[in-house]
């Protein structure tokens, strides 16, 4: 099936949880996943289907293990002293608990952007250069293609074509988080993994960042954890819903229903407002 063509901007408020852009098939399969750090174990008992092509949001509040789970999904949680991941989590057939498995080759496949934009204190060029050729791209001609497309993707060509060796550093908050956007998807990514990529951006840069969110869909699986339950509502085909059960995260509801119909009556109280 060919990806969705991507949305307009003016479109984007019209956006509805589940519409069918993505492929009904499973490309992460988690299973009675938990996740310790020393200790203390922070989320337990999460299983869960994401589907290829779609967004999926990772709702609930502050410490339920919404991170702490991103995290798992590209073996991030192996830079946590302590971690500890149990259960069954595998990516297109891949076992993503191996402990002999290749990460660098992962990280490329599954792409992460983190709460608040983290550009190298380099140039906008080299910001997407230099993972380039950390993964063995030699040929210069292909990186500054490369470099090109992942720019347009992200809305950035336009206003830095003319400034490329400019710092990085340079940028607005929104640009700076649209860049960081691009250095993940230079590397032709398979997964975007998203840590509440807007909540330091204001809320001019957060709807452009959130417009570029809405335009991947359909080329790219993206997994976003965000506090913003209107931002989730409008951009999500699929959401999971978390909270904390006796001081450990778990999942309590997930689906395409959830802001239409939620079953469990904590999802209704904690979407309505009422809980948390």
């Amino acid at each position: 099936m060919p990806p969705e063509a991507p949305v307009p901007a003016h479109t984007l408020g019209q956006v509805q949880l589940g519409r069918p852009c993505c492929r009904p098939e499973t490309l992460i399969e988690v299973r009675e996943l938990a996740v310790a750090y020393g200790p203390r174990t922070v989320l337990a008992g999460v299983s869960l289907d994401i589907p290829r092509g779609c967004i999926t949001a990772l709702i609930g509040p502050s410490g339920c293990g919404k991170t702490s789970f991103l995290g798992t999904l590209n073996r991030m949680s192996d830079i946590s002293p302590g971690a500890r991941v149990s259960g069954r989590l595998r990516f297109d057939g891949l076992d993503l608990l191996d402990p002999a498995l290749d990460l660098m080759a992962l990280r490329r496949r599954i792409g992460m952007v983190f709460q608040r934009p983290n550009p190298f204190p380099l140039s906008i060029r080299r910001n997407l250069d230099l993972p380039l050729r950390e993964h063995g791209v030699a040929d210069r001609g292909e990186r500054e293609a490369r470099i090109e497309t992942a720019l347009r993707d992200v809305g950035l060509w336009d206003e830095v074509a003319g400034r490329l060796d400019a710092p990085a550093l340079g940028l607005s908050g929104g640009q700076q988080q649209r860049l960081c956007v691009a250095r993940a998807l230079v590397l032709r990514p398979e997964v975007l993994l998203m840590d509440e990529p807007c909540s330091a951006l204001d809320p001019l840069a957060s709807a452009v960042v959130e417009d570029l969110i809405v335009r991947l869909r359909g080329r790219y699986t993206v997994v976003i954890v965000t506090h913003n339950l209107a931002q989730a509502r409008r951009i999500a085909n699929y959401a999971a819903f978390f909270w904390l059960q006796g001081q450990v995260g778990q999942l309590v509801e997930q689906g395409s229903h959830l802001f239409e119909a939620p079953e469990h009556a904590l999802t209704a109280a904690y979407l309505s407002g009422a809980r948390g």
